[in-house]
C-alpha cells in the first residue's frame, strides 16, 4: 500500500499546477481576495488563504492583475481584476490547458486498455 504522505504530497503538486487557472477564471468581475476566496468555495475549489493572497500580489506584480483599493467601507480593501495583459494570457493559458485534458484523457483511456 502507497504510503499516503507521498500520496498527499502528490496530490498537492497536481492542485498547485492548476491554482492560477482557478483564479484567473474568477478575476474577470472586480474582487477582493476573501469575496475570491468565497466564491471558489461555493464552486468547490478549496485554496488556502496563505495561497491565495500570495498569489494575487505575484500576478499583480506581473501585470496580469491590476488592483485598486476601496476606502469607502470602515475597512480598506484591495481588489482585483484582470489586465488587458491578464485576458490575453487567461485566453492563453485556457487553450493550453483544454489541449493537456484531451492529451490525459488519451494517456488515461489508453491505460484502461
Amino acid at each position: 500500500m502507497i504510503d499516503e504522505s507521498i500520496y498527499n504530497n502528490l496530490l498537492v503538486e497536481l492542485k498547485r499546477g492548476t491554482q492560477i487557472l482557478q483564479v484567473l477564471s474568477q478575476m474577470k468581475r472586480t474582487q477582493y481576495g476573501y469575496s475570491l476566496l468565497q466564491t471558489l468555495e461555493e464552486k468547490n475549489v478549496h485554496i488556502d488563504a496563505g495561497t491565495l493572497y500570495p498569489l494575487l500580489r505575484r500576478l499583480e506584480s506581473q501585470g496580469i492583475l491590476k488592483s485598486e483599493w476601496d476606502t469607502t467601507e470602515s475597512r480598506p480593501r484591495k481588489y482585483y481584476v484582470l489586465s488587458n495583459d491578464g485576458e490575453e494570457l487567461f485566453s492563453q493559458l485556457k487553450k493550453e490547458w483544454t489541449n493537456m485534458c484531451v492529451e490525459m484523457n488519451q494517456l488515461l483511456k489508453e491505460e484502461q486498455i
